[in-house]
C-alpha cells in the first residue's frame, strides 16, 4: 500500500508534547503527497472541548508550514473515531504520538489499541520520543519470509525517493534455525536488488536473535535510522515475523517514529511491488 497523494493526513492531538511533534513531522511528508492536515480532537463528553486551543494551533501549523490545515472537533473515543474518519476522508496516513511513559495495555486497554492500529484503513505512523526528526536520511526495513512481509516495499521506495534516503533491510533470525536463515538470505538479496533498481540506496544485515523487536529497535539505534517501516495483518492477527504481536510490542517500546502498513496486494518482487 503506497502512501495516497492529494488526499489528506489525520493527526489525532490531545495536546500532549508528543502529538504537537507529531504535527511539525508531518510538514515535508505533507508536502511531498501534497496533501492536507487534518487536526482531529475527540472528547468522550462534548464535541466542543478544547475549540479554541485546537483553532489556535491550526493557525500556527498553518503559518509554520504553508499547509493547508484543517480541523475536527468530535465527541467519543479518540481511538475509535481515527480509523473511522481516516476512511471518510480517505486519508493517505495517520501520524498519531504516543505518550513515551504509556504502554498500550495501561493506555486505553489493550484491545482497543491493538484494533486501531490493525483495522486502520491506511499506513499509521505513531511516534513516542521527544525528538523532533525534520528529514528522513535512513529507513529501516525488517524482512522475513512472510508474504505479507514484501508487500512494504513499495512504501519504502516511495518514502526513499520522497526524502533521497538510503534503505537499510534488516533480517532477524533464531541463533537456532539455520534453515530458515538460508531461506533468509537469497529472499533478502533479491529484495535488495529490487530496492536499488529503484535507483535506491540499499544494504542488507541479518542478525541472530530471539528478541526480534529488541534487536531491531537496537539495532535501529545504532545505524541512526529515522524511520521504521513494518507491516500489519488485517483480520484476526497483527503481526508478520515470529507471531503475532511483534509490529505491536516495536510500536509499545521503539523511540524512533514506526510507519505502521496495512497489506493490500499480494504480489512477489519479481511480479512488481505496487
Amino acid at each position: 500500500m503506497l502512501i495516497k497523494e492529494n488526499s489528506s493526513i489525520l493527526i489525532p492531538i490531545d495536546f500532549s508534547k508528543q502529538s504537537i511533534l507529531a504535527i511539525k513531522q508531518t510538514y515535508n511528508l505533507a508536502k511531498f503527497t501534497k496533501c492536507k492536515l487534518i487536526l482531529m480532537h475527540a472528547d468522550p463528553k462534548s464535541d466542543h472541548d478544547s475549540e479554541v486551543e485546537l483553532e489556535q494551533l491550526a493557525i500556527t501549523t498553518r503559518q509554520e508550514s504553508g499547509l493547508v490545515v484543517e480541523t475536527m472537533n468530535l465527541k467519543g473515543d479518540v481511538y475509535e473515531l481515527t480509523d473511522i474518519k481516516a476512511k471518510e476522508l480517505g486519508s493517505g496516513l495517520i501520524v498519531v504520538g504516543l505518550d513515551t511513559q504509556v504502554r498500550f495495555r495501561s493506555f486505553m486497554g489493550g484491545t482497543i489499541v491493538t484494533k486501531f492500529i490493525k483495522e486502520a484503513p491506511c499506513p499509521i505512523i505513531t511516534i513516542r520520543s521527544t525528538d523532533n526528526r525534520n528529514d528522513c536520511k535512513n529507513i529501516l526495513m525488517p524482512i522475513d519470509l512472510t508474504i505479507e512481509s514484501r508487500e512494504k516495499v513499495g512504501t519504502v521506495v516511495q518514502l526513499a525517493k520522497y526524502h533521497g534516503a538510503s534503505v537499510k533491510v534488516i533480517s532477524v533470525f533464531s541463533p537456532n534455525d539455520e534453515k530458515y536463515e538460508n531461506d533468509l538470505l537469497p529472499y533478502v538479496n533479491q529484495v535488495k536488488k529490487f530496492i536499488k533498481e529503484k535507483g535506491v540506496s540499499c544494504t542488507n544485515k541479518s542478525i541472530p536473535s530471539n528478541d526480534v523487536a529488541e534487536a531491531i529497535i537496537k539495532y535501529a539505534n545504532e545505524n541512526e535510522i529515522d524511520l521504521i517501516v513494518q507491516m500489519i495483518k488485517k483480520g484476526g492477527s497483527i503481526g508478520e515475523m515470529f507471531g503475532p504481536s511483534l509490529p505491536l510490542k516495536i510500536v509499545e517500546l521503539s523511540n524512533i517514529p514506526v510507519l505502521s502498513v496495512p497489506p493490500v496486494k499480494r504480489e512477489s518482487i519479481r511480479g512488481g511491488i505496487h
